[in-house]
């Protein structure tokens, strides 16, 4: 499998690292070269400095033809335009934006973009930890339930325990 990341930091590196341990093929996109310090130093896979926004950055990094983008910068409006782009235009199918505003991330995933919350995933840990229970959809990423007015794709079934289409 082919995974693009859009971000560096503490998440971005993290899961880069696991996926190329795997056995995977794997480029991670920072603007910070600084950033990939949070690579391993043997890290198996590419980094490489630019705008995950940038489709010439996209496509230099090959992601034309991956099969899995994860945008997961600080920024909700990079992470969608990311996961737009990489979805709409270069049509990478498994595909999730980090979004930190829970009402801007279930609004994107009735737009047609899976997304992944740590704020809602943060309360409904502080909740099962005060004896709540868990909510649904709470726990992970929230996959895409409609399609964007401008995509040609329709929405698709992804198996939440493979990560892959259903």
């Amino acid at each position: 499998m082919r995974a693009i990341i859009v971000g560096c930091g503490r998440v971005g590196a993290g899961i880069a690292e696991r996926l190329a341990r795997s056995g995977h093929e794997v480029t991670v996109i920072d603007i910070s070269t600084e950033a990939f310090t949070r690579l391993e130093s043997d890290f198996p896979g590419s980094a490489i400095r630019g705008d995950g926004t940038d489709e010439a950055v996209l496509r230099r990094a090959g992601a034309a033809g991956a099969d899995l983008f994860y945008a997961l910068t600080e920024g909700d409006n990079r992470n969608i335009l990311a996961t737009q782009l990489a979805y709409e235009t270069l049509g990478i199918p498994n595909v999730v934006a980090k979004i930190n505003d829970p009402v801007r991330a279930e609004a994107y995933t009735t737009l047609g973009l899976a997304t992944i919350c740590r704020t809602r995933m943060l309360v409904d840990a502080l909740a099962v930890h005060a004896g709540l229970p868990s909510e649904a959809g709470s726990q992970g990423i929230s996959q895409a339930t409609g399609q964007h007015p401008g995509g040609d794709h329709p929405p698709r079934a992804v198996s939440p325990a493979a990560g892959t289409e259903a």
